[in-house]
């Protein structure tokens, strides 16, 4: 017996260890549309979450399989128009690959992973607040204990290339939250958010960690040990199969699970246009609290801090406690931020299609556009035009067999 085309008794197997129990057929077909819908479409995906959340990730996914129509699908969701979903099964239909996502299961139990999926009890809550741009499903290393610490927990993040004083403020803020209870979040980058993984570990406090790309390669690879470490003392969690490569919009839509997993974003140290006002941006949206460590005048590393309190109305914290404060519920604090706004307000450094075509690109090997449109999760026609208006640019240039970036 088949299912999805594949033959239904290889899928029971690897569903079984990715949910942690015996699964029945019903459940093994759910944790398999949701594990293929992970690497079908591009994270924050709207189109695919109004879909799934209307038909249910089986049947959105049958839709796919069985090649239904813009209009049969349009009619079935009312929150979407037909030419929404046909520009999206122009993204989705070249990642259609069940083979791949079986290949995704198999890798996922191998490594110890798991599968959660909205609704079960340690899904992080905060992610339902993000609507049909929520993620649908999570790929989990770590313990069930640090998932739950997410009801309480803090996003500690800023700049990749910190300080001596952006570590010193982060490792002391860290430490004096986790502490208090809290646990820490962030994303595994260099700098800040390293310091701030490292920092709660050392007060055998709990933190957790979102990747941009999958559970099975961690990024950066300098932090390979630290990662490890979370997985045994923490967790790790990533909306991406195992195999996908982190790219620089995916970095970007991981901001807003950092921002929506918790109750109030901290930003340590920022230069003027850092990736973690993007972060920011996402918890202001949210209307969760955000507050930023304040930094030397002189200092171009904390300018994007100065930036969120001056005209974002973040509130200037500098202790843990401050930040403790900013959480509804904690002592001294109401966790009310009145007049932060929206990410609307903050920078987008481009058109978010330009940085996906940009990131599907090599600056050594040339590629057609339809893998391009692949690679990025773009339907042909948008990738034609970024590709277009790149060259324009002078970013990307056409060769004989294919695109480069320049």
């Amino acid at each position: 017996m088949t299912l999805f085309g594949l033959p239904e008794g290889e899928l029971r197997a690897p569903c079984r260890a990715l949910r942690g129990h015996d699964v029945d057929r019903e459940e093994g077909v759910a944790t398999f549309a949701r594990a293929s819908w992970s690497g079908i479409a591009e994270p924050g995906d709207r189109i695919a979450g109004a879909l799934v959340e209307a038909l249910g990730a089986e049947l959105a996914l049958t839709a796919l399989v069985e090649s239904w129509d813009a209009p049969r699908i349009a009619a079935a969701v009312d929150a979407l128009s037909v030419d929404e979903v046909e520009k999206a099964l122009q993204r989705w239909m070249p990642r259609l690959k069940p083979p791949a996502a079986l290949l995704s299961l198999r890798q996922g139990a191998r490594i110890g992973a798991r599968l959660l999926v909205p609704g079960d009890p340690l899904w992080p809550a905060g992610l339902d607040d993000l609507g049909h741009h929520a993620p649908l499903a999570l790929w989990v290393r770590g313990s069930d204990a640090a998932l739950a610490a997410l009801s309480r927990s803090i996003a500690l993040v800023g700049a990749r290339a910190a300080t001596g004083y952006g570590e010193h403020v982060t490792m002391e803020a860290s430490a004096g939250l986790a502490d208090r209870g809290f646990a820490i979040v962030s994303g595994a980058a260099y700098g800040i958010d390293g310091m701030a993984h490292r920092a709660a570990l050392a007060s055998a406090g709990v933190t957790v960690a979102f990747l941009a790309g999958g559970v099975d390669r961690f990024y950066p690879s300098g932090h390979d040990a630290l990662l490890t470490r979370m997985v045994k003392e923490g967790a790790v969690l990533t909306e991406l199969p195992p195999g996908a490569q982190p790219s620089k919009w995916r970095f970007l839509q991981r901001n807003r699970l950092i921002a929506a997993a918790s109750q109030a974003t901290v930003v340590l140290e920022a230069g003027w246009r850092s990736g973690s006002l993007n972060t920011a941006g996402h918890a202001a949206a949210l209307g969760r609290p955000l507050g930023a460590v304040p930094g030397p005048v002189t200092s171009p590393a904390s300018a994007g801090c100065h930036r969120l309190i001056r005209d974002f109305d973040a509130v200037c914290v500098t202790t843990a406690a401050e930040m403790a404060e900013l959480v509804p519920g904690a002592v001294g604090g109401s966790g009310e931020v009145p007049g932060v706004q929206s990410e609307a307000g903050l920078d987008r450094a481009s058109d978010p299609r330009s940085i996906r075509v940009l990131d599907a690109l090599s600056r050594r090997s040339p590629r057609t556009a339809e893998d391009v449109a692949s690679r990025a999760g773009l339907s042909p026609g948008e990738t034609q035009a970024q590709l277009g208006l790149l060259a324009f640019d002078g970013v990307v240039e056409e060769r004989e067999r294919g695109w480069v970036r320049t």
